[in-house]
């Protein structure tokens, strides 16, 4: 909690009691949402995974400055590796495999993930080599065209072989299966029922609390600091020693690979996966997290990824009655709005907050000597 409220750095009893009742709130969450409805809790999972892309894109980004349009390409390549080693696509278009695994692909999560991890990383250091000397609009570019270039693979590799099922995409993907649990059947805790929903959504809690400890420990180590000389000047941090090559290699493979873990729950949890769900609009919504939360700051990007994630089921919930009470029809629709009130809040941020809602503090500035408060004599 101290990295949320640096104040409480000296009163670690106060940040014991903060991080107990964030913590409370956080295992309560689902079972208050879950009282209008099993489809806020599914909201709350989505935004789990959202705030995970938004970190992996915040390192990329945030940390290193690369402006990256093409972040969620990793995101497919997880979900469909995912797809393609549980579930019965594979055995059923090829005859070969049938025959060695008549029962269909159906690996275990824990090979699946780190080998999501690994081939996303491995797509990360693909994309970064060839663009290592780029920046700004020109790296954009090549990134975006890297995004579209994997979607429509994506949906064309179902022939002459079938190997994503085009545009029809993978059906019939096995659940989350952890020590024998089924998260796709209601389980049950001390007598207390727990559906799908629920677990899925605690299983996406843990993920993403590793995730930010991951992102604070990067942030913290001699690799972030690489990262964020990089990012304010890359020449002056090659004349002092750092390997900017290696260094933005780095950011990429490890970006990709919170992608990539996050694509392989996004399979799990919805049990097909197609190429529309990775399209350009759902890269420039994980960016605009990162740049609306702040960029490089750890908080900042969580709290953008809540917003961005959660406003549009708010929307749907509330727009539509809202318009039939008022006018006793709808005149706008809730995807319509969606899109103009996000356009138009990332308007006012540019405006207003440059930094994002909740900026990175100012590093090297002594706050005794900011003014209006009395220096030291």
């Amino acid at each position: 909690m101290t990295l949320f409220f640096p104040s409480l750095r000296d009163k670690p009893m106060a940040a014991f009691a903060a991080t107990f009742v964030v913590a409370a709130v956080l295992v309560v969450l689902p079972f208050a949402a879950g009282y209008f409805g099993n489809a806020w809790v599914r909201a709350l999972a989505f935004a789990l995974l959202y705030v995970m892309l938004a970190l992996g894109l915040n390192i990329v980004v945030g940390f290193a400055g690369l402006l990256d349009l093409g972040y969620i390409a990793f995101y497919a390549v997880g979900a469909y590796m995912y797809a393609l080693l549980a579930s019965p696509h594979l055995t059923s278009n090829f005859e070969a495999l049938a025959a060695m695994f008549p029962q269909g692909f159906h690996n275990s999560v824990w090979l699946v993930i780190p080998l999501g991890a690994a081939i996303a990383a491995f797509f990360g250091v693909v994309l970064g080599a060839p663009v290592l000397k780029l920046r700004g609009d020109y790296l954009a570019i090549v990134t975006l065209g890297f995004g579209e270039i994997i979607r429509i693979f994506l949906n064309n590799l179902n022939a002459p072989l079938n190997f994503t099922n085009g545009p029809q995409g993978i059906t019939l993907i096995d659940p989350v299966r952890i020590f024998g649990v089924n998260f796709a059947k209601t389980q049950s805790l001390f007598g207390l029922p727990l559906p799908s929903v629920y677990m899925y959504y605690y299983l996406f809690l843990v993920l993403t609390i590793v995730a930010i400890v991951i992102c604070i420990r990067l942030q913290d180590s001699r690799l972030g600091r690489a990262w964020m000389a990089i990012r304010e000047d890359d020449i002056a941090a090659k004349a002092m020693g750092v390997n900017v090559r290696n260094i933005k290699l780095l950011a990429f493979s490890l970006g990709a690979t919170f992608g990539g873990v996050s694509g392989t729950m996004f399979a799990a949890f919805q049990g097909f996966v197609s190429p529309e769900s990775f399209s350009l609009m759902e890269s420039i919504i994980v960016l605009a997290m990162v740049v609306l939360g702040g960029l490089g700051h750890i908080p900042g990007v969580i709290l953008g990824a809540v917003l961005l994630s959660m406003f549009p089921e708010l929307l749907r919930h509330t727009v539509v009655p809202v318009q039939e009470q008022l006018f006793g029809k709808v005149l706008v629709d809730a995807e319509v709005l969606r899109m103009l009130l996000y356009g138009l809040a990332m308007v006012i941020i540019m405006l207003y907050r440059p930094k994002g809602l909740w900026p990175a503090p100012e590093h090297g500035v002594n706050p005794a000597a900011r003014p209006g408060k009395p220096q030291a004599a």
